[in-house]
């Protein structure tokens, strides 16, 4: 048994993971997510059905796929179709789920995954929405994982790629949105996050071992609920480490 000591991202999979609810859909990103979604298959939620954008759905994920369109995201799966078959499955309203990542954050839940700075004199131009629009759109929870500090938590997004509670309560349905969709928790490497259910601001669940709630306001870029209670997260079991380390990602790809 590898002895090193848990790192940030290793526990940000491990919080993440326990998120996942067994026998549901989750519409898998890139990187972190996939670890996550992994790591739940062989825990928490065996029975959990992973969607990936570019067709495979219900994947027995043996070994960790590098990209959502790479033979491994179908390995064993219950279909094999294209992109548009997933987008609709996600517009009918059958995938529960969403992970995603995101390199801006704002107290509502949206993302921004294209530009920093202005949108056709940017600073730095980024991948883009993928499906992330889609996911954020259309599955019914979504759950953000990222880096915690004050140039990804601010207080406005540089643009807005994947919608989360757009401007408050309502302005989902408004856009013409599906009602009762929307995020419902953000994983960092600071804390767990969920959303206040009255004004649909985040609001701080959870630290992680070790990090304080200031600790945690001093790398956000906007107000943060801080209720009478704040929780801390359990840290990565012996279990968790070894599947992550040993079968999950054992060349280090990501961890």
């Amino acid at each position: 048994m590898d002895e090193r000591p848990f790192t940030k991202t290793e526990l940000m999979i491990c919080v993440a993971s326990r998120l996942f609810q067994d026998g549901t859909t989750a519409f898998i990103g890139t990187g972190i997510p996939m670890l996550a979604a992994m790591l739940a298959s062989k825990t928490v939620a065996p029975n959990l059905v992973p969607v990936f954008e570019f067709g495979g759905m219900g994947a027995i994920l043996e070994n960790l796929p590098r990209a959502v369109a790479e033979s491994r995201t179908f390995h064993k799966g219950l279909s094999a179709t294209g992109i548009c078959d997933i987008m609709e499955t996600a517009a009918r309203g059958f995938i529960d789920y969403g992970f995603l990542g995101g390199a801006q954050i704002d107290c509502y839940g949206n993302l921004n995954s294209t530009t920093i700075g202005e949108h056709d004199h940017p600073k730095a131009r980024l991948p883009g929405s993928g499906g992330g629009n889609d996911v954020g759109s259309l599955c019914w929870m979504t759950v953000a994982i990222m880096q915690h500090d004050k140039r990804r938590f601010v207080p406005r997004l540089d643009f807005l790629t994947t919608p989360g509670f757009l401007t408050g309560p309502g302005a989902r349905e408004a856009a013409g949105l599906p009602a009762h969709g929307g995020p419902i928790n953000v994983v960092s490497t600071l804390a767990l996050m969920d959303y206040n259910p009255e004004t649909c601001r985040m609001r701080l669940a959870a630290t992680h071992p070790g990090v304080t709630v200031q600790e945690v306001m001093d790398n956000t870029g906007f107000e943060l609920i801080i209720p009478d209670h704040v929780g801390v997260n359990e840290p990565p079991s012996a279990n968790e480490l070894r599947l992550l380390r040993e079968e999950i990602d054992p060349e280090r790809f990501y961890i």
